[in-house]
């Protein structure tokens, strides 16, 4: 790194002495990109002001920033609009790439190359980006030689195989040739501060030095040293007033589900269908308290706030046991940390209270919030569409509730909103938008809906917003659930949706009202030569539930009854579209 050399101006200048002397202040001690900076500031005052700047060489070309992203949920596609417009506002000439939409081949040319990469269940890529991972993987890949990249993995550290995508992309490209000019970033659920941070530090890196000949683009509507990502991809967080709280299951039910109706009036929140609601919970006053005696910090009132808001005391993973083990000096916690099979024995079922009970320390304040990350919110797919309820938003809640290793568990935003949330209380949300879920942009165009359980919401906003604007194209909706009398989520609109035509095609899978378990892959097989015809019509497919069993058994079954070549045909084309959790 070459050192700033010393800038003055000389004594010729048309300015007084006194202010060359300011000027040298300032400017003797500048870097590159200030002095670029203020050049750029002082040449757009003079456009604006209709002078004329004195003639200098041709403009040097604008370097190159191709940003490559791999989204199943839509952070990586939005961390990279976001990115892009950070980029050209340096003077890069960036693009964004979904990776469902490139090759690795497209690499060799595409200047230096930020990834943008989500990791999906245990160590997955995205569905859509599964044909480029493959490619890049193999040992067919292209020569990467004289590329500059960077990857920015996300992942979710509850999982073992934490951003795994993220480091195979890293580590592939290196392997490739290109070389690497900032070490990878590997993101947790609470991704934004870090991501932001990175990617000032990366646009820094790679703009070319000023005094060479390069501009950086100078944004007059922005105080000059916003951070890169500091303009939102979703709404800013309100606080929304809960309208409606009513149970959508019968108190029979195993699976206790809760109708909540939003009041966004003056938030000036906008979402399509397809988008999701992302709620900030509180955790379960019972579980912070359990946090605090059991670190011996029980008369701290400001750390149970913080318990209570900020930080997720829930979540257990490797990452918290080895971080434990480091702050005690544990011999034991130190020894389950290092032993993969018994680390992942201890975690399944478990929550945080159980490894600080299981080997109880006391701590000060600070080191158990230093172990605990930030409480992320709770994504829900929006049961509504605004072109029919206006200010205000619905979400279908599943609530979270079982027993395992001896203590019954709640989850954190489920329990919260469902269990201790009512009618009149408030409750903070942001729109998350996702571009992979949406409804067709042509109205006649047939769709074809799976889902189970919760899975309906985002299907019950399609069919509001079919309503609303009197849509007439073909609309299959195949729904899974436990029990018909128990279990029917929306029932009665479903009905009125099929008698008036708004739906026109319903298939039920209720597993538990005969001896033989019946789910929404059974009908599809049932149904295969109706699929055909609806995919040959020009249908699209929408996955919306369970990630683990449901999605992966519609998969294999759809690749049986298509063939795995039209599968991924459809999802290249964006006729195969999955919102699963």
């Amino acid at each position: 790194m070459t050192m700033n050399r010393l800038a003055t101006l000389p004594r010729s200048a048309p300015f007084a002495a006194q202010e060359i002397a300011a000027l040298d202040q300032v400017i003797g001690s500048a870097s590159a990109v200030q002095r670029a900076w203020l050049s750029g500031f002082l040449a757009g005052l003079d456009a604006g002001e209709g002078k004329t700047a004195a003639p200098a060489g041709p403009p040097a070309a604008k370097p190159k920033l191709t940003i490559v992203y791999l989204t199943e949920s839509g952070n990586s596609e939005n961390l990279a609009g976001r990115a892009r417009t950070a980029a050209q506002k340096r003077g890069f000439k960036a693009q964004i790439l979904d990776a469902a939409d490139t090759t690795p081949e497209a690499l060799a040319s595409a200047g230096a190359v930020l990834v943008i990469a989500a990791t999906w269940g245990e160590g997955e890529p995205p569905q859509r980006a599964m044909p480029f991972y493959r490619a890049l993987l193999a040992d067919t890949a292209p020569r990467l030689d004289g590329v500059d990249f960077a990857v920015l993995a996300l992942g979710d550290s509850a999982y073992a195989q934490f951003c795994e995508v993220g480091k195979r992309v890293d580590a592939r490209l290196a392997e490739l040739g290109a070389r690497r000019v900032a070490d990878r970033l590997e993101c947790d659920l609470d991704y934004e501060a870090s991501a932001r941070s990175f990617l000032d530090d990366l646009l820094v890196k790679l703009t070319p030095d000023p005094d060479a000949g390069s501009v950086i683009h100078v944004d007059f509507h922005r105080p000059a040293g916003d951070s890169a990502l500091d303009a939102p991809g979703q709404s800013a967080p309100f606080a929304a007033e809960i309208t409606a709280h009513h149970p959508l299951t019968s108190s029979r039910s195993s699976s206790e589900t809760t109708h909540v109706e939003l009041d966004l009036s003056g938030s000036g929140i906008r979402y399509a269908p397809g988008d999701s609601l992302a709620v900030l919970p509180h955790n379960e006053p019972s579980m912070v308290e359990a946090v605090l005696q059991t670190t011996g910090l029980d008369h701290d009132s400001e750390l149970a706030r913080a318990l209570t808001m900020e930080r997720d005391i829930t979540t257990l993973s490797g990452k918290l046991i080895a971080d434990y083990a480091a702050l005690t000096g544990d011999p034991a916690i130190a020894a389950l940390a290092a032993n993969e099979a018994e680390r992942r024995a201890f975690i399944e079922g478990r929550q945080a209270i159980d490894l600080l009970e299981r080997f109880p320390h006391k701590l000060e304040a600070s080191q158990l919030t230093g172990l605990l990350r930030k409480l992320p919110p709770r994504s829900y797919s929006i049961a509504s569409s605004q072109a029919l309820v206006g200010e205000s938003a619905h979400l279908a809640i599943a609530t979270l509730a079982y027993e395992s290793a001896g203590r019954a568990r709640l989850g954190v935003a489920s329990g919260d909103v469902a269990r201790r949330r009512r009618s009149g209380d408030s409750l903070g949300v942001f729109v998350k938008p996702n571009n992979g879920f949406r409804l067709p942009e042509d109205k006649s165009t047939p769709i074809v809906m799976i889902g189970a359980g919760t899975g309906i919401a985002p299907y019950r906003a399609f069919l509001q917003h079919r309503e609303a604007e009197g849509a007439e194209a073909p609309a299959w909706l195949i729904f899974g659930h436990r029990h018909f009398l128990h279990d029917f989520l929306y029932q009665l609109e479903i009905q009125d949706w099929l008698k008036a035509g708004v739906l026109t095609d319903l298939d039920l899978a209720f597993s538990r009202d005969q001896p033989e378990k019946r789910y929404v892959q059974h009908v599809l097989r049932e149904r295969a030569d109706k699929l055909k015809a609806s995919i040959a019509d020009g249908a699209v497919l929408y996955l919306c539930g369970d990630a683990k069993a449901m999605a992966r058994d519609v998969d294999a079954v759809l690749a049986d009854i298509l063939g795995t070549d039209a599968l991924e045909v459809l999802v290249a084309a964006r006729r195969y579209r999955k919102d699963v959790y």
